[in-house]
């Protein structure tokens, strides 16, 4: 039997692998204790054996040895950024990557690529809420305590979450505390809360805003940690004035004795969570709504206290990690911002390269996918562990960009929607077929041990990373402990700092928290207890506004149209859509409508609906129920069609394209 952790979300449930690739749970995990693993989990050992799987590199379409494909790659980048300068190349990461190859997709691009065009789906993810985050605390970890104290809580308050079906082990830490849940729809989570809150999609800014006005309103505050421990809510409370809680009202649809029935349940609570998910920050005003449930919580006192705070739930894999140690634009390892002068002189020195060599901020992913293939932007792409053809806003138009390049290379274990597309494809290991680590939704640093040898032909993403790197003329290391090592010397002093951290600790401890600054330091599970990662050690409130949708309904597009994710079902499903009892149980996309919605346009169960947007048209089977509101279609977003539709405008912060409300026509397809 093999230790190792679940390939799929960001709980990172731990398992075993034994003989025949049979799947267990452990009981030595926090995240799953209780020997908890969900539809996914015991089916992932079909991933390794699936029939689908690549084994040899693809060159147009046509298997070739690997030096073939590694030099034809090599020749190409070589020739595109001699005649069109380094920013013509770009890098495209993955927020299921272990954090080995975070780290080294960054250096690659900045060292051996000199482009400052990298950028990774965990943009589509968490930015929002690490954007809201880090102004608001000064730090990003997704939970800053341990997932098992919200048992302990008596209130949690999940806005846009559905952990019944996108994290479903996380139940079992919810069993003790009453639920709030906010939520369009009535999920299979809102189904187990105590009170369900139901906003109109687009909205939850000014149910925010709302509930804290009343908070004030109602004398709830907690004043006195208000001024130990916070600064600027005067500000804020000034702000406040005109959301009184009938107008929130009228924009939410959430009645008023319900947010009054919300705020006074938080504020009487001996420990209470508020929790953000996808569905509250996948918005163009994403990092302004999480910072109104931030200011929520930090008005009631739930910050840095034992048993209390707030904490933003972690969707892929290693969302956490991913975004630590330099895939995302502007991010130098260790969490560094790569603007900082000091951050470039310290990587710069455990890399040998002139901090002057390394490049500045690039395109956001949304950015950067929409410049492929244009006068000014990139003309070649490497693309690891991310299918955006499926997964990007607009996609249509990411499509059509992604085959207006010179050079597309993927990395991939099938050929997803996206691979199809490439020029060169190279075949890659999957998650027990190789160690590394990945960092949880917890800020839990996890080791994923190599359990089975890949098949014959398959190398690892750090392989072709190597091999490339050399053929560019630099050395760069394929072991991950040897990554991992380099890893930690650079992330040393930032603000995730995994210096203190090595495999054998983490196998010993299972799992280590950052920051842990050094050997002996214990890691760091509750990072806010005795004050904030700002300069004065003061959490900070953040004055903000409610405006509508990028895009509103109207005549010709009267229904909103809301997206996510299915139990059976992961992220872009290249993986999920392979498994024979997931694709049995949700087998194809669905659009799903309220009763009277559907008498309205004439559409019956199991009748083809098309969904039209401002971007493209898609094609569904109707489901009918009444958990979803009248003004609202839902769909899963794990098959080509729902981001044809959804709308690339982006959050002025964070980047984050608003994929949760846009403005659709639904008919019944003749």
């Amino acid at each position: 039997m093999t230790a190792t952790h679940c390939p799929y979300c960001a709980l990172q449930c731990g398992m075993e692998i034994g003989p025949g690739l049979a799947i267990s749970p452990r009981t030595d995990i926090p995240a799953n204790a209780s020997g908890a693993l969900c539809q996914k989990g015991w089916t992932a050992g079909e991933l390794l054996t699936n029939g689908e799987r690549l084994t040899a590199p693809l060159l147009h379409g046509e298997p070739v040895e690997w030096d073939v494909a590694l030099d034809h790659v090599a020749e190409r980048l070589s020739s595109i950024r001699a005649e069109h300068g380094p920013d013509a190349v770009a890098v495209f990461g993955g927020g299921g990557l272990t954090n080995e190859k975070a780290y080294q997709l960054g250096k690659f691009a900045r060292v051996a690529l000199g482009t400052s065009q990298i950028d990774y789906n965990g943009r589509f993810c968490m930015s929002s809420a690490a954007a809201a985050s880090t102004r608001a605390f000064g730090m990003d970890r997704g939970l800053p305590f341990p997932v098992t104290d919200l048992a302990g809580a008596d209130v949690v308050l999940l806005a846009g979450a559905n952990v019944a079906e996108t994290m479903p082990p996380f139940l079992r830490h919810l069993s003790g505390p009453r639920l709030i849940v906010i939520d369009p729809r009535r999920t299979p989570t809102a189904r187990q809360a105590w009170l369900h809150l139901q906003p109109t999609p687009g909205t939850d800014l000014a149910l925010a805003l709302g509930l804290l006005h009343l908070a004030v309103a109602d004398g709830l505050v907690d004043e006195a940690y208000v001024a130990a421990r916070t600064s600027g809510f005067e500000e804020v409370r000034t702000s406040l004035a005109s959301w009184w809680p009938e107008r929130v009202e009228r924009i939410t649809g959430v009645p008023v004795h319900q947010m009054r029935q919300a705020v006074r349940a938080l504020a009487a609570a001996g420990g209470a969570y508020v929790l953000t998910g996808r569905g509250a920050e996948q918005h163009a005003k994403g990092t302004d709504t999480v910072t109104a449930f931030i200011n929520l919580a930090l008005a009631l006192g739930l910050p840095g206290r034992r048993g209390s705070g707030y904490g933003c739930l972690t969707g892929q894999g290693n969302g956490q990690g991913g975004r630590e140690h330099g895939q995302k634009a502007d991010q130098l390892p260790g969490y560094r911002r790569i603007d900082d002068p000091a951050a470039r002189e310290h990587v710069a020195g455990v890399w040998g390269v002139p901090a002057d060599s390394i490049p500045g901020p690039g395109r956001s992913a949304y950015e950067l996918l929409d410049a492929l293939g244009t006068p000014d932007g990139p003309r070649a792409l490497l693309l690891f562990g991310s299918n955006p053809v499926i997964s990007a806003p607009g996609s249509e138009r990411i499509a059509a960009r992604l085959g207006a390049l010179d050079l597309l290379v993927t990395c991939d274990f099938v050929l997803s929607e996206t691979a199809a597309l490439a020029d060169v494809v190279f075949p890659v290991t999957q998650w027990a077929e190789e160690s590394g680590t990945m960092t949880n939704l917890e800020g839990r640093v996890l080791l994923r041990n190599r359990a089975v040898a890949p098949p014959e032909g398959v190398r690892s993403d750090l392989d072709v990373i190597a091999a490339l790197a050399g053929r560019l003329g630099h050395a760069f290391p394929a072991d991950p402990a040897e990554v991992f090592d380099e890893l930690r010397r650079a992330s040393a002093g930032g603000i995730a700092d995994y210096s203190g951290i090595t495999y054998e600790r983490v196998a010993a401890e299972k799992g280590v928290f950052w920051p842990c600054p050094e050997p002996g330091h214990p890691g760091t599970p509750r990072p806010f207890l005795d004050s904030f990662a700002t300069p004065d050690g003061r959490a900070r409130f953040v004055p903000v506004q409610h405006r509508p949708p990028a895009e509103e309904t109207d005549e010709d597009y009267p229904v909103h149209l809301s997206t996510g994710r299915v139990l059976a079902h992961y992220q872009s499903g290249a993986q999920t859509r392979r498994i024979a009892p997931l694709v049995q149980a949700v087998p194809e996309p669905y659009v799903e409508l309220h009763p009277d919605l559907a008498e309205q346009l004439g559409i019956a169960p199991g009748d083809v609906v098309r969904i039209s947007s401002r971007r493209g048209e898609s094609k569904a089977v109707a489901r009918i129920s009444d958990a979803i509101r009248r003004d609202t279609v839902f769909m899963p977003f794990h098959w080509e069609g729902a981001n044809r539709l959804t709308n690339p405008a982006l959050d002025p912060a964070s980047r984050m394209p608003e994929f949760k409300v846009c403005a659709v026509r639904v008919e019944r397809d003749s």
